[in-house]
């Protein structure tokens, strides 16, 4: 028996426990239910709670900033208590967060059902990556966590394909009501047919997950790439940032953002898989560079409606097909170009930061590995909520009363926004191109000397 075990463990098959598929269905409800909101947030706080476009830039910030910091830190709370466990609490709040968020809209109680998702939201992350982990074997790790990725994009997908429907059919604030639904259905799960799993006997400690902290501030070159690379998720994070107000306020309300965002997880996961093959055998920080070029193309191509839109008029033809409007072409084109650059840079970067952890404290490390979205969720969203109160302001801002042809014009220089994307997806490029210069040096000179 323990033969044939053995046998059916060293190879490579389709083949996981029952808790292994449950965490990846929780892990479907979670994400579209998290991707299904977020995408509308920037709206649902200027829209419905009636935040500012500055206000509504620096609540979400902090929102997401902390959304990808507190995980390590919860992480070892769920090592204390157990998975099952775990899973039970985050899904609770997460269901409750979601939900008084589609029934209450004052600013204060939005803010603590927010922060009541944020700290639900915190945990599911490491929670579903550990029961992966521990549910599959060494030489089916790679298959498990290939079928989590793509569970992932199907999530992300699935909610934003979804959502469009409730917020124009019924309403934005329902939008709420499906996503505590997905998390309650998640919830439903954990409860009655999920297993506990044993506990990590070396779970770490939060004063050991504090101290990883303070080794990782105090490693210059992982610091240093780590807000170098923060520029290109500035940009990443304007989809859900900046891209919503700005389509639906220059289109109109039958205008689908959600939809185009999911230009994103479609051209990674059509892309990703060829282009890390092709570029394994470079160093990390070469196939970072590529994605950093790359990059300030996605903001060029988002503000060049503007001007395609002046020889085209409101209609482009595709192929003679159909027609889409300058505005819609061009912001798949940015969008699909930013899923390129993540192609290279994402896997690449995960791989310099897993290296740079001292031997045994990979895991601990790798908790941190998202620093750079906590940078750039705080800076991106903030700034963007400046740039649209600028180019691209909240229509009920505007005076009472005045003509198409007046509200034109304070959208007529809607498509400068970008621009700043662009100079912020340049700078960051330069400064890896000098990283990468002063390492190699470095590097060279130690190799030599040894």
């Amino acid at each position: 028996m323990t033969t044939t075990q053995d046998a059916q463990e060293s190879k490579e098959s389709w083949r996981f426990p029952k808790e292994f598929w449950l965490a990846n269905v929780m892990e479907l409800c979670e994400r579209a239910a998290y991707y299904g909101f977020f995408i509308v947030l920037t709206l649902y706080l200027t829209d419905i709670v009636g935040f500012t476009d500055k206000e509504t830039g620096v609540v979400a910030g902090v929102f997401f900033a902390l959304l990808y910091f507190f995980p390590p830190f919860v992480g070892a709370i769920s090592d204390k208590i157990g998975f099952k466990n775990g899973l039970i609490l985050a899904f609770t709040l997460l269901t409750i967060g979601y939900f008084f968020l589609g029934v209450f809209h004052s600013k204060l109680l939005v803010i603590f059902f927010l922060t009541i998702v944020l700290i639900g939201g915190s945990f599911i992350k490491p929670l579903i990556t550990g029961t992966v982990a521990k549910t599959s074997s060494e030489i089916n790790k790679a298959r498990a966590f290939s079928l989590f990725y793509w569970v992932v994009n199907i999530g992300a997908f699935s909610g934003k394909t979804f959502v469009p429907y409730i917020r124009q059919g019924i309403g934005l604030e329902y939008v709420n009501f499906f996503s505590s639904a997905m998390s309650f259905l998640a919830l439903i799960l954990a409860i009655t047919l999920f297993k506990p799993l044993d506990r990590e006997d070396d779970g770490k400690s939060i004063a050991t997950v504090i101290t990883a902290l303070k080794k990782i501030f105090s490693t210059p070159r992982l610091i240093i790439l780590t807000v170098i690379v923060a520029g290109f998720w500035i940009i990443q994070h304007q989809l859900y940032a900046t891209m919503p107000k700005y389509v639906i306020r220059l289109l109109g309300e039958e205008a689908r953002p959600e939809w185009l965002a999911n230009v994103n997880p479609a051209v990674v996961v059509i892309f990703v898989v060829f282009i890390t093959q092709w570029t394994k055998k470079w160093k990390a920080v070469s196939a970072i560079f590529a994605g950093m070029v790359i990059m300030p193309f996605s903001a060029l191509a988002m503000s060049f409606s503007h001007t395609l839109q002046s020889f085209t008029g409101g209609d482009v033809s595709m192929f003679g097909l159909f027609t889409v409007h300058p505005l819609t072409l061009m912001m798949i084109i940015g969008i699909g170009i930013q899923g390129l650059a993540e192609c290279f840079i994402s896997p690449r970067f995960l791989e310099y930061f897993a290296k740079q952890a001292p031997k045994g404290e990979e895991g601990t490390y790798m908790g941190f590995s998202h620093l750079h979205s906590f940078i750039s969720a705080l800076v991106g969203f903030i700034l963007s909520g400046f740039l649209l109160d600028a180019y691209c302001p909240d229509p009920k801002t505007l005076p009472i009363g005045i003509t198409e042809a007046q509200k034109a014009l304070y959208y007529a220089d809607a498509h400068v926004i970008w621009y700043y994307f662009v100079v912020i997806a340049s700078v960051a490029a330069v400064a890896l191109y000098i990283f990468r210069y002063v390492t190699n040096k470095i590097d060279a000179k130690a190799s030599a000397a040894n």
